[in-house]
């Protein structure tokens, strides 16, 4: 009888690098964080011998997170409702600020937020995140409100960029001083182009299992 084979992003435990931006959220012009490419996290999304569709960079400072994602070769307009973010075209991110991932359960460290292109406000047609609770959890983190994260949506030919900065404030247990070391994974869902994930995809629990996500090293 056969054995259906482990896919490769499970086998191993992964440590991506977070560099750190003093200048974050920019203060002026369009953008709000201007990722450089230096800060780019790719995941495994080419050890499946698919072709990642989003770009997605990560950075750090003493105030808190930014993440930013690029989502390039649409030809239709992203689909998203803010009453269903997780079905959603957008992203969604896992945070442990405790990276404590010898645990099938979330912890009160463990959050889980969403950035949606559009379907936000009154007319579903405006760009939305929040914060969800993460299901099976041992213990849940405290939920922020939507306007306490900074969050900005640049329209492109072909897509469109995300960008977000989480705020120590809504990261519960974030101290860079004492802990470099969090948990994280990412997934970006696009109703054309498909689902990218960091590492394994919805074979595997990743919504609420940490056990599954990598390391991210908050780098000086």
């Amino acid at each position: 009888m056969g054995m259906e084979l482990l896919p490769a992003a499970f086998l191993f435990e992964y440590c991506f690098d977070c560099r750190y931006v003093a200048e974050i959220p920019l203060s002026s012009g369009d953008r709000l964080l201007d990722l450089p490419s230096a800060c780019r996290v790719d995941g495994l999304v080419r050890m499946t011998g698919r072709q990642p569709f989003a770009e997605v960079a990560l950075a750090w400072n003493e105030r808190g997170l930014g993440f930013q994602v690029a989502v390039r070769g649409k030809d239709r307009a992203a689909v998203a409702d803010a009453r269903h973010p997780r079905s959603s075209d957008g992203a969604l991110l896992w945070i442990d600020t405790r990276d404590a991932r010898t645990s099938h359960r979330a912890s009160r460290y463990c959050h889980c937020f969403y950035f949606l292109p559009t379907g936000g406000g009154s007319h579903r047609d405006e760009p939305a995140c929040g914060q969800l609770k993460i299901s099976r959890a041992l213990a849940d983190a405290p939920l922020c409100r939507p306007e306490h994260i900074a969050f900005a949506v640049t329209p492109q030919t072909g897509g469109y960029i995300l960008e977000a900065f989480l705020p120590a404030e809504v990261l519960h247990g974030f101290d860079p001083e004492t802990n470099r070391r969090l948990g994280f994974f990412y997934v970006v869902k696009d109703a054309e182009l498909g689902e990218q994930t960091l590492s394994v995809g919805p074979e595997f629990p990743y919504w609420d299992d940490p056990s599954l996500w990598s390391v991210l090293n908050l780098r000086s």
